[in-house]
């Protein structure tokens, strides 16, 4: 899973019938600093993400299982949860260590405090 930010939204007026009732947004991938780290893609949302919201998505051939449509899509890429707040402690993960330097280390790095996620998503 990587992280991301929720940037827009993609309105279609005709889509797969496999991608009905499925929100499209625009999600900008971050690095382990909350910068920017590569280029836009459009994600389908089962996590019920606003923009601005810093979200954990999939891509690849992955993303497609989290389709409630069915598995057997096109689909590239998956919104799956929300993130409320990631704690430096997942060092290996590449988001910081204890000492809270690698980015994402808490409330005085970028925002974030605590390790806890809305894998539902909002309510």
């Amino acid at each position: 899973m990587k992280l991301g930010r929720v940037i827009g939204r993609v309105v279609c007026t005709q889509k797969m019938e496999c991608l009905e009732g499925l929100k499209l947004l625009l999600v900008q991938p971050v690095d382990e600093n909350g910068k920017d780290a590569g280029v836009a893609l459009v994600a389908f949302d089962v996590a019920r993400a606003g923009e601005g919201d810093l979200v954990f998505f999939e891509a690849g051939k992955e993303a497609a299982q989290a389709n409630p449509n069915g598995w057997f899509n096109p689909a590239d890429a998956a919104i799956l949860g929300v993130v409320d707040a990631v704690d430096g402690g997942a060092k290996s993960a590449g988001y910081g260590g204890a000492d809270k330097s690698a980015g994402y280390g808490g409330a005085k790095s970028a925002g974030y405090g605590g390790a806890t996620a809305r894998p539902g998503g909002r309510k």
